[in-house]
């Protein structure tokens, strides 16, 4: 049985701006940026908004405008003395500019808009004193709720653009992002590489965090899961002070591309994809060879033993990381939702029952890192 959800006590602005709220949802169904408006007088809806640009094909139809059209013809009177407008974003200059002429008795608005703002973000409108009407304005309702939806629209919109840029191969799988949303201590930037000849197509995610050092001072790890296992693993050590981590998936792991066919994973293949992918990004993003150790947990030893027979100069010292703690089952199995995604397991090993560093092992971890790599660890 589902429920309706609770609002806010009626009469209250937070329970008008859960109405704009609702409106903001429906733009962002149709493709708009999820932008709604409700128009209040005495206590009652006198009319609504949301963004429509797209749709119309107009400039101007922003959820302010649309709802002071619709209160102009609900009123019969272009001016909407005694009304308020609640909106989910700060409105623009244009918006502002028509609210101002209609008459307002206040707005009251939720995110504030850094980029356009007119209501004190980039501008105030509201409070040029030669203007002869005043609006009372207030801002911050339901401030992050406003906020939560505008992320979700354009973040969901980036991953489709890149996911358009970076095409999925016929005989491969992209885990759905939302396997991963549930995680504890791994909200860092994705980056990924999909053109490295060894690739061929197949998408690479990996990590890139720096923790701040002393005097500026940072060491680089580059850090090397194992089959069963994927970044994860080091969600501790990411980000810790005076060390840069660079994290990969292996393809077939984590948030990389999974190939449907078990042939594709052989330890060889994922040593010279590794390779290509260190020469991509040294010039970018590490420092010299001797200032780079390799760190691998315990199910990746064949693998970086690989590694560096084939680049012997490329790290200053290879590390094994140490494990235990609490169990981490679930977020092993996150990257794999059915079996259809499990073509690197079958080929290279199941999922492993490993936990990965705990927060204490990556602090104590740091200044033996940065002493094979002849930093100070003090």
């Amino acid at each position: 049985m589902t429920t309706e959800p609770t609002l806010p006590p009626p009469k209250s602005d937070a329970h008008w701006m859960a109405l704009a709220l609702a409106e903001a949802r429906l733009a962002a169904e149709a493709g708009e940026v999820p932008v709604g408006a409700v128009l209040v007088r005495d206590g009652q809806v006198i009319a609504t908004g949301r963004n429509t640009p797209v749709a119309q094909h107009d400039p101007s139809a922003h959820a302010e405008i649309n709802a002071l059209r619709a209160g102009a013809a609900a009123l019969g009177n272009y001016r909407l003395d005694g009304c308020e407008l609640f909106v989910t974003l700060e409105p623009c200059a244009m918006c502002a500019g028509a609210m101002l002429h209609s008459r307002l008795a206040r707005v009251v608005f939720g995110a504030t808009d850094p980029k356009t703002g007119a209501a004190g973000s980039v501008l105030d409108l509201f409070a040029l004193p030669r203007l002869n009407h005043r609006t009372q304005v207030q801002g911050g309702v339901l401030a992050d709720e406003c906020a939560a939806v505008l992320q979700a629209f354009f973040q969901q919109r980036r991953s489709a653009a890149r996911e358009q840029a970076e095409p999925l191969r016929d005989d491969a799988l992209r885990t759905p992002t939302e396997r991963f949303a549930a995680l504890a201590d791994y909200a860092f930037a994705p980056h990924y590489v999909q053109d490295l000849p060894s690739q061929r197509g197949w998408r690479m995610h990996w990590v890139d965090e720096s923790g701040e050092g002393a005097g500026g001072e940072i060491a680089c790890c580059v850090c090397l899961h194992g089959p069963g296992e994927w970044g994860y693993f080091f969600r501790h050590l990411v980000g810790q002070p005076g060390l840069r981590t660079l994290v990969p998936d292996l393809i077939g792991f984590g948030k990389s591309d999974k190939p449907k066919r078990e042939a594709a994973h052989r330890l060889e293949w994922h040593r010279d994809v590794l390779l290509e992918w260190l020469a991509r990004v040294q010039p970018m993003h590490l420092v010299h060879p001797a200032r780079v150790v390799l760190v691998h947990s315990a199910a990746a030893g064949e693998l970086a033993s690989l590694l560096q027979a084939a680049a012997p100069d490329r790290f200053a010292a290879v590390l094994r990381a140490p494990e235990g703690g609490e169990r981490i089952k679930d977020a092993w199995r996150a990257p794999f939702p059915d079996k259809g995604y499990e073509a690197a397991l079958r080929a290279l090993g199941p999922v492993v029952s490993s936990s990965g560093l705990t927060a204490a092992q990556a602090r104590t971890f740091v200044p033996q890192a940065r002493n094979a790599m002849g930093y100070s660890t003090t």
